[in-house]
């Protein structure tokens, strides 16, 4: 999520939030039960805002939606169990580059989506959790960014024997950036260097690399943060459930 930003680079609504529920009990951190489940049909609501599963662009993506589980910064579950990462049409040139490239650099590294499209209403929860506009911006009468469905919250992670228990993800593991998502401080900024070790910096830049090759752009002052064409552009509001 992009907290420090432009007022409405953030929009929280309140989408019904299944309250009370904690995370599903598999490997995964959202409900999911394997990495990359096939992609269905998103629903005609979000068909019609121009929303696409991001399976169906990068089908090796690893989806870990962090508002769909209680393991984000609110502490409550701000999508539906069910949700998907849905993104802009707009965003699909981008992102199937960056695939490609992810895998050309044969590193065994993927692509790991932590948030995509995010309704407007949920903008509005997480705003009223954190009403400071150093860190969330105030909802705004349109959408950008994640609202549009043209901003992404991405890392990565790769097989790896030994992997910390925190770090685990299905059969993966997530490769150390130097703070997790949704980090309220100054070593989660893109190009930050005090605190963070030689091997997460060099993380960050091979990030940065795979997701410029597509022409998705870095947001300083998160290192997840990654913005596709026309993300900044002022548009009706979207408020469609993610599913």
């Amino acid at each position: 999520m992009r907290l420090r930003t432009t007022p409405a680079r953030l929009c929280v609504t309140a989408l019904a939030v299944t309250a009370a529920i904690g995370c599903s009990g598999g490997t995964s951190m959202s409900g999911q039960t394997s990495a990359t489940p096939a992609a269905t049909p998103v629903n005609g609501a979000a068909r019609a805002a121009g929303l696409v599963d991001v399976r169906t662009v990068v089908p090796d993506a690893i989806i870990d939606l962090r508002y769909a589980t209680t393991r984000n910064f609110v502490g409550v579950r701000l999508y539906p169990v069910n949700a998907r990462c849905l993104v802009h049409r707009s965003m699909i040139p981008g992102l199937r580059a960056a695939g490609s490239a992810l895998r050309s650099a044969r590193r065994g590294e993927k692509l790991v989506f932590w948030d995509c499209y995010r309704p407007h209403s949920v903008q509005q929860r997480m705003y009223d959790k954190v009403p400071d506009p150093a860190w969330v911006a105030a909802p705004g009468p349109y959408s950008v960014s994640h609202e549009s469905g043209r901003s992404v919250d991405v890392t990565l992670a790769v097989r790896r024997p030994g992997c910390p228990a925190a770090s685990r993800l299905y059969q993966y593991c997530l490769v150390d950036m130097g703070t997790g998502f949704d980090s309220f401080t100054p070593r989660a900024t893109a190009y930050a260097t005090e605190g963070v070790s030689p091997s997460a910096r060099a993380a960050r830049a091979r990030l940065r690399t795979v997701m410029g090759t597509g022409g998705l752009r870095v947001y300083s002052g998160e290192w997840w943060h990654f913005d596709g064409p026309g993300a900044d552009v002022h548009r009706p509001i979207i408020d469609v459930p993610p599913i």
